[in-house]
């Protein structure tokens, strides 16, 4: 069937058609949720203007040529002219047992969705400030699949530039091997800090770290060979942090900045031929229309330096030349900090005047904000220096064990350390993702997780409520009677989780289209909270009548699928048990 506002877009308009003519027909009909009903419409007032006509008359009209019988109430008309819906609890269940509350309606075009995200650097550990880019990423990836997309995954890590030299010159001191690899994998920073301590005060070896560079962008084969090794135990340990936070990013999906070296030169070239690219202050640069400087000035985005070398404005500008023509890109998305947002602004509208941006394409840079420590300022450790992710991340998985081990759970042998995990990798990722990824967060492990309030924990615990009272059940009667059993909508706690189950396809095709993963979150919470009310109003395994008992069973084992089908879009997995 149909998600609730496209039903009642659908009605609508056929009631817009008959009132007004057909000219408006494709009137947006402004449907929100409402606190005095279940949807408001308020269409009224803006058509009001264009006909002349008091809202509350526009209103009256609607009403009239509007066809709900056996779905809504009879609408209500409140205020200057909001058309009031509220949904009959017999078209509720009837919706519910008749469809998949976890369905969602396939595009009729499925689009080629890029998206860039993680970017992580080569031979340096991920800190907390690669978490964002990382969560949020994976999760519209997870989202836009689930929709029936096609998604690409590039991964634009750090694998190319003058820090080579060094790298490669420190990996042949140290030598090749399992020894090398561990460190890399365990601590890659004090890899990179030797090989800087060396640069700086050993002149015979910051001497070699240069020449490297030159052959490894010079294509040297033994050089580049060693490069590949470098990246080689870099991967090792990005899986490492990928594999725990449980996040769907794979060797494929790396496309770094060594990806596009060869076409740097021609992208440079093709901006100059075009006139769209010329030399200032010895430097090759591109004036995209309307940036300008604090000075007034108009504000160059340099493709080539007065040295010959590039940035990262011709890598950004081969990349998404590439997304377009070659991965065929209807959207990519930019998962990236919002500190970035100047550079990508130009960067687009680079590529839109060189015409490598086919129409209706659409480029979008989904900004990033910090995370925070206690102090508001960005997280980091006593020391100053970024907060590793893994040593982050293991003690969420610490934490969580400890609550756990407090708990009243059965655990069967080893599985309290998966479930540790579950939680507590759950905890942070979902403290990220319930918050506008624009915004900055305060990074708090005790209300992370805690098993009240909009955390993860909570949602999961619900989940975990579920399957308890579900195995009582196949205990009791392993028939599973209530999976097809009618729906009773009898009392208004039952009333509104149904509703509120029902809200499931319309909040994936919003995070979707917005690239709002705390949309979800939100949703899901409330989602959450509904069941609580309807467990603590409507007892479900001792209700007064085995009909009653089937139908509440029903509605309790269909929000654990939307609880899980709802996690899983975020990266969040619900345990057995907690």
């Amino acid at each position: 069937m149909p998600t609730l506002t496209s039903l009642l877009n659908d009605r609508f308009a056929a009631a817009l058609t008959a009132a007004f003519g057909e000219d408006f027909s494709d009137r947006d009909p402004v449907i929100r949720s409402s606190q005095f009903a279940d949807f408001q419409a308020n269409v009224a007032l803006p058509l009001a203007k264009e006909l002349k006509s008091k809202p509350r008359d526009v209103a009256a009209t609607i009403v009239e040529n509007l066809d709900l019988d056996g779905v809504c109430a009879p609408p209500e008309i409140s205020g200057p002219g909001f058309i009031n819906l509220t949904f009959l609890p017999e078209f509720l269940a009837t919706a519910l047992e008749t469809g998949d509350a976890t369905a969602v309606d396939a595009p009729a075009t499925p689009q080629t969705v890029v998206i860039d995200y993680s970017a992580p650097n080569v031979a340096k550990e991920m800190h907390v400030g690669h978490l964002r880019t990382t969560v949020v990423g994976d999760a519209l990836a997870r989202t836009h699949e689930y929709l029936g997309d096609t998604v690409i995954r590039q991964n634009h890590i750090g694998d190319w530039g003058t820090p080579f030299g060094m790298l490669i010159e420190h990996l042949l001191d140290v030598g090749i091997g399992e020894t090398t690899e561990a460190e890399i994998a365990s601590d890659p920073n004090s890899f990179y800090q030797a090989a800087r301590v060396k640069f700086d005060g050993d002149e015979d070896f910051a001497t070699r770290a240069r020449a490297r560079v030159v052959a490894l962008q010079g294509g040297d084969a033994d050089t580049l060979a060693l490069w590949d090794t470098l990246v080689g135990y870099s991967k090792t340990y990005f899986n490492s942090i990928y594999s725990l936070l449980d996040v769907t990013l794979r060797d494929a999906d790396l496309a770094g900045e060594s990806t596009y070296n060869d076409d740097l030169a021609d992208v440079c070239d093709e901006l100059e031929a075009k006139g769209l690219a010329w030399i200032s202050d010895g430097a090759l640069c591109v004036f995209p229309d309307g940036y300008k400087g604090r000075d007034g000035e108009p504000l160059p985005l340099i493709i080539r330096k007065s040295d010959g070398g590039y940035g990262y404005a011709t890598t950004d500008l081969a990349a998404v030349r590439r997304r377009a023509r070659d991965l065929h890109a209807d959207r990519v998305l930019y998962v990236v900090g919002a500190p970035q947002a100047l550079h990508f602004e130009m960067v687009f509208a680079t590529a839109r005047a060189a015409g490598w941006i086919p129409d209706g394409t659409i480029l979008e840079h989904v900004k990033i904000g910090n995370v925070l420590g206690s102090d508001g300022k960005i997280l980091r450790t006593r020391s100053g220096a970024p907060l590793r992710l893994a040593a982050l991340l293991e003690e969420a998985v610490a934490r969580a064990k400890v609550t756990l081990e407090d708990s009243s759970a059965d655990f069967a042998p080893g599985e309290e350390d998966e479930v540790a995990a579950i939680v507590g990798i759950g905890a942070v990722k979902y403290a990220d993702l319930s918050v506008a990824h624009d915004t900055s967060y305060t990074f708090d492990l005790d209300r992370m997780l805690a098993p009240i309030g909009n955390t993860a924990p909570y949602l999961q615990y619900a989940g975990a409520r579920i399957r308890s009272i579900l195995r009582r059940a196949d205990a009791e009667d392993g028939t599973r009677a209530f999976a097809t059993a009618p729906i009773v909508l009898g009392e208004p706690a039952e009333r509104d989780l149904a509703l509120a189950i029902l809200g499931f396809p319309d909040v994936v095709a919003e995070v979707a289209a917005g690239s709002v993963p705390h949309r979800m979150a939100a949703y899901l919470f409330d989602l959450a909270q509904s069941f609580t009310a309807f467990y603590e109003q409507c007892p479900v395994l001792v209700a007064d009548t085995p009909e009653l008992r089937n139908s509440r069973l029903r509605l309790s084992a269909t929000v654990l699928e939307v609880l899980e089908a709802g996690l899983g879009v975020l990266g969040i997995r619900v345990p057995e048990r907690m």
